[in-house]
């Protein structure tokens, strides 16, 4: 069965800085675009940021731009987003995602597959 197991998560001082990752079990991964979304309380669930399945190529939500940057590295099966400059706004449980194979990773990105999440809250 195909996982994706967030980590990373947890508790950060306004300007601080945290780095999630995304293990991907299973077969899923080198040929999937994979990406970022989170939920603040009582908010809808948001895209932040994509990459493409070869990796090189990412697309940011303009809330993060700048601040935010996700990498791959396909040989490990592993997807991060390292978050910089966090603002309580940024509170949230964030969601890896997986999309379909060779699919797009900009704002076409549409996820086939969830992880369970991972809390930041950033709080001074």
């Amino acid at each position: 069965q195909v996982q994706l197991v967030e980590s990373g998560g947890g508790l950060v001082q306004p300007g601080g800085s945290l780095r999630l990752s995304c293990a991907a079990s299973g077969s899923i991964f080198s040929v999937n675009p994979m990406g970022w979304f989170r939920q603040a309380p009582g908010k809808e669930r948001e895209f932040v940021a994509a990459i493409r399945w070869s990796g090189g190529n990412t697309y940011y939500a303009d809330s993060v731009k700048g601040r935010f940057t996700i990498s791959r590295d396909n040989a490990k099966n592993t997807v991060n987003l390292q978050m910089n400059s966090l603002k309580p706004e940024d509170t949230a449980v964030y969601y890896c995602t997986a999309g379909r194979s060779y699919g797009y990773y900009d704002d076409r990105y549409r996820p086939s597959l969830w992880g369970q999440g991972t809390l930041v809250t950033v709080s001074s």
